[in-house]
């Protein structure tokens, strides 16, 4: 029986050793000398530096101009930005002060350089349209603070080992210091505030929690601390760091839940329809959702189903956590329903589109004239059609005007288009509508 527990504690003690030598951070460290020498080198500037930084930025805009993301990718690779905020995040952490003065004196001359450059880029280029690459980096939520602190602890690892290895290049695409700093200039240029404050406010949150993770880990690591403090002055820089990060954190978190909600509503529409509206003889041909009145609209084309199956259906909403919709459904019935019969399906389906349409004209009739006195009456139509067939070379007989419905106004393109455009492609058109007129809305109706 002794044998048998002596037996057990030696292999427990031996499964416990192999995973702490698994998990040992201290293993294959630099010296603290070492790291703290690295660390003073990357709150030098120096000019060859400055000239990569300058290059990588130019490239970063260029990607983005053109939405191609091994471009920005390359750009990220080149970046100096990375090296600065893991140098903040240690001199936190031992307590040196005047390091931690010139580290953000030089990160600081970095960003500046980084906005007058690529500011000045987008005032020069021709193509002056948002992308989705740019859009994309505006509105942060909290799955990028993560990234950011995970990329942290990364790369402050992977920046003190002897052997470098490529943590440092992953951790700089992962967070993305670069292509924020180029939107935000983009804004800048275009003096779109939304842009602007969007990826300025996603590399605060890069740069923020890689310095925190940089600066935990270098506590873990037992690094020595240049400045004893008082437990009231580490206290007191405690309270001031967790405020920071509290308000920086809040706006993504609220973000993070709205993209999270608006998924899982959908999710949640998409299988009641896919369930629930399943008939012999009855089609469902178009959905809709409209989010902010809480309304569900359904086409139906075949045998007319009765009001009291409607109202089973709203009744069977809250099955799919759908509490607080409401249901609409528009029918149109064909003779001898058959639902193979594609003919009759896009007949009915155009007589419902058509009558849907005329009482929406009839709605737009009434705000025509409040049209003409708004800032839209200002656009020049013509100019801003022939400006489009110039800079999206897939449209031609371009045309352009403005309507209304009872989400405001929208300024409106119809084109003809050589071949069909993705989502993606539609969307920079939309956006450059909108920049364009200065209408928050637009709507395009393109056919080949």
């Amino acid at each position: 029986m002794e044998r048998e527990e002596e037996n057990k504690t030696g292999l427990w003690a031996h499964i416990k050793a192999y995973f702490q030598r698994v998990f040992d951070i201290h293993s294959d460290m630099m010296s603290y000398e070492a790291i703290n020498e690295m660390m003073e080198e990357n709150t030098v500037i120096s000019g060859s530096n400055m000239w990569i930084l300058i290059m990588a930025i130019l490239i970063a805009s260029i990607g983005l101009n053109v939405n191609s993301t091994a471009v920005i990718i390359g750009a990220m690779l080149i970046s100096p930005l990375m090296s600065g905020i893991l140098t903040m995040g240690y001199s936190l952490a031992v307590r040196d002060l005047d390091m931690l003065k010139k580290a953000l004196g030089r990160f600081g001359t970095q960003v500046a350089i980084s906005l007058v450059t690529s500011t000045l880029y987008f005032i020069i280029t021709p193509l002056d349209v948002p992308t989705s690459e740019m859009i994309a980096r505006t509105s942060p939520t909290i799955w990028d603070v993560m990234v950011a602190l995970f990329g942290g602890i990364a790369g402050i690892i992977g920046n003190t080992r002897k052997k470098k290895g490529n943590v440092i290049p992953g951790v700089a695409i992962a967070t993305a210091l670069m292509p924020p700093l180029c939107t935000a200039s983009y804004g800048i240029a275009t003096l779109q505030p939304r842009f602007i404050f969007g990826a300025l406010y996603l590399f605060l949150i890069n740069m923020l929690f890689i310095a925190l993770s940089a600066a935990a880990v270098t506590v873990i690591l037992r690094v020595p601390v240049h400045r004893s403090l008082s437990q009231k002055g580490q206290k007191r820089i405690n309270r001031i760091i967790g405020a920071i990060t509290i308000i920086v954190v809040i706006p993504s978190v609220f973000v993070g839940a709205y993209t999270v909600y608006s998924s899982v509503m959908e999710r949640n529409i998409q299988t009641y329809l896919n369930h629930e509206f399943v008939f012999e003889n009855t089609q469902l041909v178009q959905s809709s959702t409209d989010t902010k009145s809480k309304q569900i609209n359904v086409s139906l084309v075949g045998q007319t189903i009765s009001q009291e199956v409607i109202n089973r259906l709203e009744q069977e909403l809250p099955v799919y956590n759908l509490e607080g919709y409401t249901l609409h459904v528009t029918q149109n019935s064909i003779a001898e329903a058959d639902v193979d019969n594609a003919d009759k399906i896009t007949i009915a389906l155009q007589e419902n589109t058509i009558s849907e349409l005329q009482a929406q004209l009839e709605e737009q009739q009434k705000r025509l004239d409040e049209l003409e006195s708004s800032a839209a009456a200002k656009v020049d139509f013509n100019a801003l059609a022939q400006k489009a067939e110039s800079i999206f070379t897939v449209l031609s007989d371009c045309s352009c005007g403005i309507t209304a419905d009872e989400s405001g106004e929208y300024i409106v393109l119809a084109a003809s288009v050589q071949q069909e455009l993705t989502d993606s492609e539609m969307q920079i058109m939309e956006n450059w509508l909108k920049s364009e007129s200065g209408i928050a809305q637009a709507r395009l109706f393109l056919s080949e």
